[in-house]
């Protein structure tokens, strides 16, 4: 690490949440993977770009971004030690030679300036404790007519997930959840987002409502189990009592049976996808 780094993400990031993660990555990207064409079609990345993907995690956007800059490299920036070094196993793996990863926090990391021709995030841009310092230093690392796109989750309210966590929700002692999952929201709200790119620096803001299947498990017991040990979810139960724990999670696994078809339990994900120009 180069700089300081935001302590609590930081604790989570390299702790039981990003080694949940790193363990399960072929699991987190059929709950996200869903997004990339979205995301990449809007990121338009050239065969010669140099593309930074932020908070990239287990590096799979990382790996297509590389892919689609065959000319160029694409370098994936995250604070999670675990997931980083599966990012890098993985690309190995697979033969992407020009995908390079670091370890950093992209408020504060010491990007080259005007380096990159890209910036892309799938679901990262939402952790940072400050945006406007974390996007006016991205808009640093771009150079002049570079392109941002990202996603970012949209409310709970109204969607398969959001029933989904409702119903645990309802069985648990009062006050359990609140506040949980509000850091994956933290970008919910449009005109907010429009708010933080402009104060950074970028023009041009485009602001879209997109869909994805999300692939949660291979029946309802199996995906519970899989939500369950997600880090925020996680979090609450071990504050339970373990009847109450079991009780959450058999809710869960209620909840998922009406999502349950063709072999797996599939969600309708829903997400803002934004786009915007550094001038």
């Amino acid at each position: 690490m180069h700089e300081a780094v935001d302590t609590d993400q930081f604790r989570a990031w390299n702790g039981y949440e990003g080694r949940h993660w790193a363990d399960h990555h072929e699991r987190y990207e059929a709950v996200n993977g869903g997004f990339n064409g979205h995301l990449l079609e809007a990121a338009a990345i050239g065969p010669d770009a140099r593309v930074l993907d932020v908070g990239c995690g287990n590096g799979g956007v990382t790996r297509l971004a590389a892919r689609a800059a065959h000319r160029g490299d694409a370098l994936g920036v995250d604070l999670s030690a675990p997931m980083l070094a599966r990012a890098r196993a993985l690309a190995a793996d697979e033969g992407v030679a020009n995908a390079a990863f670091e370890q950093g926090d992209a408020q504060s990391h010491p990007f080259p300036a005007a380096a990159f021709d890209t910036a892309v995030s799938r679901f990262g841009v939402m952790f940072f404790a400050d945006p406007a310092a974390a996007f006016a230093n991205i808009a640093r690392a771009l150079r002049p007519g570079a392109r941002l796109a990202f996603l970012s989750m949209r409310g709970l309210g109204g969607s398969d997930f959001g029933d989904v966590f409702a119903a645990m929700s309802a069985v648990l002692p009062p006050g359990a959840a609140d506040g949980v999952g509000d850091t994956a929201v933290s970008f919910a709200d449009p005109e907010r987002v429009r708010e933080v790119l402009h104060g950074a620096g970028f023009s041009g803001t485009e602001i879209t409502a997109v869909d994805a299947e999300q692939v949660w498990g291979a029946d309802p017991a199996d995906a519970a189990g899989f939500l369950c040990g997600w880090g925020p979810v996680q979090h609450i139960l071990r504050g339970l009592e373990p009847a109450a724990a079991d009780r959450a999670c058999e809710a869960a696994e209620e909840a998922f049976r009406p999502f349950a078809r063709s072999g797996a339990v599939r969600l309708r994900g829903t997400a803002w996808l934004a786009t915007a120009t550094r001038p």
